[in-house]
């Protein structure tokens, strides 16, 4: 048989390299056309796995990225047989990831479970038992300096790495490098052209609203029409509350009630009054709240408050913020119309108190303008409220008054109603009722009857607006009552009996208003400590921040005044009634007409 040629033998094993490193040229150069695929990048990483497992002939080839948690997170993988393998996370500082993350280079270990120079994970170690590896290549994936993932090959017996091998896979690694920050950067320009159009369709979306809601002030709408609006845009259930927190529109598209701001929103409510800024919390019963001060400068006029499934983004947080602004501007609007048909009903009741009666017909015709026949009041009433202001209160007043064919305003301070009543008990506490329910506080309400053939109203206005502030004076600030129910305190109230009421005080009072005045003392005071502590000298002198001689000796020089009978029950009885009416007189003579 003829020899074999030694020559051939040298001849065949180049032309087989060269046929081989043809086909890793070939495979490299498929594989980088493929990163031409921007947005598939599992694909592309599939694909690269796939041709280095194909070259490298090992029995697992599989690439691995670092997450959030620095852990190596498997991406793409060719031989795998155990589903364990497939999703396993490695601690970035142990096994051979570990040492080429340190090293920035290429490392390989014949056999990785005995391999003592590594740290070992043991969890990891049985995946690799399990899947059967032995042998393990390692090669970075680098950003520039940083490695960000790891490209594996892996045989399920002992062996070493050659330096071809070495530099094929990392030839696979590189071009993994490139899909991989090929695709984040796409990914991001996908993100930022998706975050501009949302940014476009959001302000196109925010001009359309901010024009709907111009709209409803241009053409006189209110709040139940901005409520309407925000319910249409954003969902939920709408709820505005004016100055006083009292609910004045509310949406029903969704179950429960509109809750005041109070109740469990004040909190957020300071911090929107002071920010100007929506502010969103959650109850317990998985609705959010979003709540918008509405303010005019330094001037807080009320809430308006969405309720809803889901927090609100930012985009929905700034309409609710507009919304409140438009508010404001038709609150400002509404109150400037508010406050000049005030002032005109004031300067009519004050001409219809002031002017003589009968009315001339110029006064008349102004009224009957209003719907109004003021020739048929038979009834003044005055009102007080200490929790509010008399403008807020008389604002209330007007909608009753509207209810009885009245007239109210406010007259030299004072909250004044006119009407026609025949039970005039009656309406009074029908209008206390009302304006209580209104006002959520304290109202005190005082009528007067009108004479029919009375000069002017001034009197009657003046007996009310006294006899509430002797009401006021002795505790009562919630009822509803009349001038005529209180003839006992009338010589204080009547101006036309003010002789009288001199004349009684001096009568009984007059030696020790007189020694006041002259020693500068204030006797009367202990007087009516005296009396308001059932003539218990104690608490007299507790009262009076004194000591009991003190108030003794006061008393003696009262007797002296007055007589050592002073306490017998004919004459206490008549000096008790002075003290009240002087110290009631005192009080009223302050910011009252007379």
């Amino acid at each position: 048989m003829p020899g074999v040629d030694s020559t051939d033998s040298e001849t065949a094993e180049p032309a087989d390299r060269r046929r081989r490193r043809e086909r890793e040229l070939s495979s490299l150069y498929a594989t980088a056309r493929s990163l031409t695929a921007l947005g598939e990048v599992d694909m592309v990483l599939a694909s690269i796995v796939r041709h280095a497992h194909e070259l490298m002939g090992t029995d697992v080839t599989y690439l691995s990225v670092f997450d959030p948690h620095s852990e190596l997170t498997l991406r793409a993988v060719e031989g795998s047989l155990s589903p364990a393998f497939r999703s396993a996370h490695v601690p970035a500082d142990t096994g051979v990831g570990g040492r080429v993350v340190q090293t920035q280079a290429a490392f390989w270990v014949g056999n990785y479970l005995t391999d003592t120079t590594l740290v070992h994970d043991p969890d990891f170690d049985r995946i690799l038992v399990d899947e059967g590896i032995v042998a393990l290549l390692g090669v970075p994936l680098r950003d520039g300096p940083r490695v960000f993932g790891i490209l594996f090959a892996a045989d399920r017996i002992e062996r070493r790495f050659h330096i071809d091998e070495v530099a094929l896979l990392s030839a696979f690694a590189d071009h993994a490098a490139v899909a991989l920050q090929n695709a984040r950067l796409y990914q991001e320009s996908r993100q930022a052209l998706a975050d501009l159009r949302q940014a476009y369709s959001t302000i196109e979306r925010s001009g359309q609203v901010h024009e709907a809601l111009t709209q409803a002030v241009l053409t006189g709408g209110g709040a139940r029409e901005i409520a309407d609006l925000l319910v249409t845009v954003l969902g939920g259930r709408v709820a505005i509350y004016d100055r006083d927190e009292h609910l004045l529109v509310t949406t029903a598209n969704v179950p429960g009630e509109a809750d005041s701001p109070a109740d469990g929103l004040q909190t957020s409510l300071a911090e929107s009054r002071r920010s100007g800024r929506c502010v969103t919390v959650a109850d317990g019963a998985g609705q959010f709240h979003s709540l918008v001060a509405i303010l005019a400068g330094d001037s807080y006029l009320g809430a308006v408050v969405l309720s809803h499934t889901d927090t609100p983004a930012e985009a929905e947080a700034r309409t609710l913020e507009r919304a409140s602004q438009v508010l404001a501007l038709m609150t400002l609007k509404q109150n400037a119309v508010v406050e000049a048909e005030d002032r005109v009903r004031g300067e009519l009741l004050t001409e219809v108190i002031t002017s003589p009666r009968p009315y001339s017909a110029e006064l008349a015709a102004r009224a009957e303008a209003r719907h109004l026949r003021i020739d048929d009041f038979d009834t003044l009433l005055v009102l007080d409220c200490p929790s509010l202001r008399p403008a807020d209160l008389t604002r209330r007043l007007h909608g009753v008054a509207d209810e009885w064919s009245a007239l109210a305003g406010i007259h030299l301070g004072t909250p004044t109603m006119l009407l026609r009543a025949d039970d005039r008990d009656a309406a009074a506490a029908a209008i206390h009722r009302r304006l209580r329910a209104l006002v959520r506080a304290p109202v005190l309400v005082c009528v007067t009857p009108v004479a029919a053939t009375a000069e002017n109203l001034r009197r009657p206005f003046t007996l009310a607006a006294r006899c509430s502030k002797i009401l006021r004076n002795v505790g009562v600030n919630d009822k509803a009552t009349s001038t005529t129910h209180l003839g006992i305190y009338a010589t204080v109230f009547d101006p036309d009996r003010g002789d009288d009421l001199r004349v009684f005080i001096t009568d009984t009072l007059g030696a020790v208003l007189a020694y006041d005045r002259r020693r500068n003392t204030d006797l009367v005071t202990t007087l009516a400590a005296y009396f308001d502590n059932s003539a218990n000298l104690t608490r007299a002198s507790k009262a009076l921040h004194v000591h009991m001689n003190t108030l003794v000796k006061r008393l003696d020089r009262i007797a002296a005044l007055i007589g050592d009978d002073w306490q017998q029950p004919d004459n206490a009885l008549p000096l008790q009634l002075a003290v009240r009416l002087h110290t009631l007189t005192r009080e009223l003579d302050s910011g009252l007409p007379g």
